[in-house]
């Protein structure tokens, strides 16, 4: 393959952090589904999420296991195309280890908060499982509207679009989603996913950059400025070479 073919298509390369993640919701997820429903109803509480499971149970390591369980086939294949098309070029943007941790925060601040949001509606919402990479998936997004907001994106090779109004438009049909069906507990923990992107990307928002603001600030507060400096040559004495 020549130089100029393979930097075209070095792009639709996955990255190693999204294959991980990819991975591992892929096959924990077919692994639960081969199962039957008796060892499901079995392991489930001790996997899968729940305010129920969360805060009366007390198994809050379901927060993390959780991420990686999606029993939708649909929602299973669309995190993969995402995973392969979208995320690899954050990952590219800011190198592996900021996107596990970019991955970890928002993970489990979308399913916290969804366990939180359960927790406080009560009812059917607190037994209702929270699973899957969608808030991660939501944030990233978010993360690709704010870092590449004038890139030209083919959404589906179809509609071309810019990343910020690709991250409106699927904003958009997440919301709708969430209001046709009454997910009041999915969206707080999309909406917490989302605003955790939009802090830790966007260069007025993050805290790590205003900390380093606040130190460089500081430190030329503690700066002076001197003029010139001493010279190393004695002075000259005129009344030596006077006659």
């Amino acid at each position: 393959m020549s130089g100029a073919l393979r930097s075209r298509f070095s792009g639709l390369r996955i990255t190693r952090g999204a294959l991980v993640v990819a991975g591992l919701e892929l096959g924990l997820s077919l692994v639960f589904l081969v199962l039957d429903d008796a060892d499901k109803q079995r392991i489930a509480p001790y996997l899968i999420a729940t305010p129920e499971t969360v805060f009366g149970q007390g198994h809050v390591w379901t927060l993390a296991t959780s991420v990686f369980v999606q029993l939708n086939l649909l929602l299973l294949i669309l995190h993969m195309l995402i995973l392969w098309w979208f995320v690899p070029a954050l990952e590219r943007f800011w190198g592996t280890p900021r996107f596990y941790r970019f991955f970890a925060i928002t993970s489990l601040a979308g399913t916290i908060a969804s366990c939180l949001a359960g927790l406080a509606l009560g009812g059917i919402y607190g037994m209702m499982p929270i699973m899957g990479l969608d808030p991660f998936i939501d944030a990233s997004i978010v993360a690709f509207g704010i870092v590449y907001a004038r890139q030209p994106v083919q959404f589906f090779g179809v509609l071309p679009l810019t990343g910020r109004q690709l991250m409106y438009g699927i904003l958009g049909f997440v919301v709708l989603s969430v209001v046709l069906q009454a997910h009041w507990s999915f969206a707080a923990g999309y909406a917490a996913a989302m605003i955790a992107a939009a802090v830790m990307t966007s260069k007025r928002l993050s805290p790590g950059l205003a900390w380093k603001r606040w130190r460089i600030a500081r430190a030329r507060a503690r700066l002076t400025v001197m003029s010139g400096g001493k010279s190393r040559t004695p002075p000259r004495d005129e009344h030596k070479w006077l006659n």
